[in-house]
C-alpha cells in the first residue's frame, strides 16, 4: 500500500506540473483539462486511499470527546 501511496502521489505531481507547462507554454484548453483531471483523481482516488491506511488499526473512540475521555482529561488537571 505504501509504494501504491508514493507512486500515486508522483504520478500526481508529475501530471500537475505537465499540466502547468502545457497551460502556459502550448495549448491553455488541454493545460486546464490535464490539472482539473489531476486534482479530481487526487481528491477522489488519492485522498480515500491515503485516509484509509493512516487510519487502519486506530479507533475512532480515542480521539472523540465522549464522557470518558472528559473524566480522564479532567482527573489530569
Amino acid at each position: 500500500m505504501k509504494q501504491l501511496l508514493r507512486f500515486l502521489f508522483t504520478c500526481i505531481l508529475l501530471s500537475l506540473a505537465y499540466g502547468s507547462y502545457h497551460k502556459n507554454y502550448i495549448d491553455q484548453t488541454l493545460g486546464d483539462k490535464i490539472v482539473g483531471f489531476t486534482v479530481l483523481l487526487a481528491a477522489l482516488v488519492f485522498l480515500p486511499l491515503f485516509l484509509y491506511h493512516r487510519w487502519k488499526g486506530k479507533r475512532l473512540k480515542d480521539y472523540t470527546l465522549s464522557e470518558e475521555n472528559l473524566k480522564k482529561m479532567q482527573g489530569k488537571e
